[in-house]
């Protein structure tokens, strides 16, 4: 298996003649910061040319953080800063490779207008809030191939050079047959955030997104994603054929935590015979881990600790790298040689996976891999007409708590 962090950045050029990458952020939090920060750091061509949030506070602040850090790179004048909600047509135009990483219901929208454009693409996860969107992510997946562009996911775990072992390991049969997985992203509650007097519910929605069902899809979707993924790829890209689920809020009340549940767990069963645990809790002061252990007929791997025991022991003992860096290096030096990376193989179904871990947690009902697959189930109205004024999909009620999905008796297929 390549290392797809170790890729060499010596060459001098870009193809047609570029001398060096425009890069442009959709979304000014902290992850598309990150993610213009280790772009840059791939090499001293790469500048970030133009900055997009519906919030021009976060734009200002993004830019003087980038600036302070790699003031050779940041070349964003305020005529290159955006926050009306167009405003991403325009770091598009401007941009060789667009970083979109943001209210997560938008990002099939955003990573379909920019391959449309024919620039490259990096989103980050989930790939989709629900079906329809995981689907206009795949078509765009699929463009992006037609098209030549590389378009790479933020499922960055497939770029650790400690994970790519293991799997390696596991799939050479090192633990014998895959029996059961057990996944898990337990930890305190994401960023939260207070409301203020000057911002509609709406406004406040969008500052607080991750914490609302209609922009974040919750938190299978948001966080346990990344573990799906890793059992995904330890399967070789199987999808499961079903699913049941467990879920609420017990511990997190107030409308700083929106209408998502704080716990879930979600058991997935495969035609080939293997099932997935998978669960993930967003309470304070209790057990955390964000790891995963595979249990095998030979023995057994725990993937955080990236060690097999059993029959033939491993651990991992090289120097491990950054996925996080690896995966802009890789993105960076695929652009720069002509041969496209793409991440269509795994992003979008691994997205969908992860939706129907969610809506068999909502439901409490058994939900099928087909069934899910084929919905046209959206969280909230279409993506490209929202703005602030669009009435918001949800209110608090009397106690300032917003309503939640009831295990039993909501329905959403």
């Amino acid at each position: 298996m390549v290392a797809m962090g170790s890729l060499s950045l010596t060459r001098s050029a870009f193809p047609a003649g570029l001398d060096r990458l425009r890069i442009g952020m959709i979304g000014c939090g902290g992850r598309c910061s990150g993610a213009a920060v280790q772009s840059m750091r791939s090499g001293p061509f790469v500048k970030l040319v133009a900055m997009y949030d519906v919030f021009a506070d976060r734009v200002q602040q993004s830019r003087a953080a980038l600036q302070a850090e790699l003031p050779d790179q940041v070349e964003v004048p305020d005529e290159h800063c955006f926050s009306d909600f167009d405003g991403y047509r325009r770091v598009i135009d401007l941009s060789d490779l667009v970083l979109i990483a943001c209210a997560s219901k938008f990002h099939p929208m955003y990573a379909e207008a920019a391959i449309r454009a024919g620039k490259h693409v990096f989103v980050e996860k989930p790939h989709g809030i629900d079906p329809v969107g995981v689907r206009r992510m795949q078509a765009a997946c699929d463009l992006a191939k037609e098209k030549g562009l590389s378009l790479v996911s933020g499922l960055q775990s497939r770029f650790y050079n400690g994970y790519q072992e293991a799997v390696r390991r596991i799939q050479d049969g090192q633990i014998g047959d895959v029996i059961s997985m057990q996944a898990m992203f337990l930890r305190g509650p994401y960023r939260l955030e207070v409301r203020k007097p000057e911002h509609s519910e709406t406004q406040y929605q969008f500052r607080n997104w991750y914490h609302f069902r209609w922009l974040s899809g919750d938190d299978v979707t948001q966080s346990l994603v990344h573990n799906i993924d890793r059992m995904a790829w330890i399967l070789g890209e199987e999808m499961p054929q079903w699913c049941f689920g467990l879920g609420g809020r017990s511990s997190t009340f107030g409308e700083v935590y929106g209408d998502m549940f704080d716990h879930h767990t979600a058991v997935y069963e495969y035609a080939s015979g293997p099932r997935l645990y998978a669960m993930c809790r967003t309470q304070n002061g209790c057990y955390n881990n964000s790891g995963d252990v595979i249990l095998g007929s030979k023995g057994s791997c725990d993937l955080g600790r990236l060690e097999i025991r059993g029959q033939k022991p491993w651990r991992f003992s090289d120097e491990r790298n950054d996925p996080y860096q690896a995966e802009q290096s890789a993105l960076v030096e695929a652009i720069r040689s002509g041969q496209a990376l793409n991440s269509g193989n795994h992003m979008a179904n691994s997205t969908m996976q992860a939706v129907l871990g969610q809506v068999a947690c909502y439901t409490g009902k058994p939900v099928a891999w087909k069934e899910i697959a084929e919905s046209e189930l959206q969280f909230g109205p279409e993506p490209d007409r929202v703005s602030f004024e669009t009435p918001p999909p949800t209110v608090p009620d009397e106690s300032g708590n917003y309503p939640l999905p009831m295990p039993g008796i909501t329905k959403f297929l």
